[in-house]
């Protein structure tokens, strides 16, 4: 039985460098899985989250949610805002709880300005995920700009290698929570 991984692009930006990382990721997975699903927050906009029952019947909100109740594992990456995640991250993980985390293996990546950013980014959104329970994979990634062309393609090999590496701990993961 294929699993079913939720890829999700937490940049709100058209033509955001958490694209092209998600999309190496998606079609690596892909092959290895078969079952995935993307979401783009850059297409897949919702309202601001303010706990109102209403916004639940909302068709983004519907959409989302359906999204992770049928996903057994994730992969997420966001860029680096302000030493954190993205608003727009933050707020679609708002509108989801420990019911569609709880014991799931996530995978997590940052698209980072250099140096040394995205490091926070990846820490910040630790605590979220440990906040809805979820099963965060040790392992992670932060892609610099230089490895993304102007096209928006990740072109930098030894990163396509480390993200590869990710995808396996991802899937080893989700063999692990099958025969639990």
């Amino acid at each position: 039985m294929s699993k079913n991984v939720l890829f999700i692009s937490g940049s709100p930006r058209a033509g955001a460098n958490t694209k092209a990382v998600v999309n190496v990721v998606y079609r690596l997975l892909r092959d290895k899985q078969g079952n995935s699903q993307l979401l783009d927050l850059h297409r897949h906009v919702l309202p601001l989250f303010n706990g109102d029952p209403a916004q639940q019947e909302l068709d983004t909100v519907v959409q989302l949610r359906k999204l992770a109740k049928e996903a057994d594992a994730f992969f997420i990456v966001t860029p680096e805002y302000h030493n954190g995640i993205s608003g727009a991250l933050k707020n679609a993980l708002d509108f989801l709880n420990s019911d569609y985390f709880q014991g799931k293996p996530v995978a997590i990546a940052a698209a980072a300005g250099g140096g040394k950013g995205g490091i926070n980014a990846l820490n910040n959104l630790r605590l979220v995920l440990r906040g809805v329970q979820a099963n965060v994979l040790s392992t992670q990634y932060v892609a610099d700009p230089n490895q993304i062309d102007q096209h928006g393609i990740f072109i930098d090999e030894a990163g396509v290698q480390a993200l590869q590496a990710l995808v396996l701990d991802l899937a080893s993961a989700l063999k692990t929570e099958a025969s639990v």
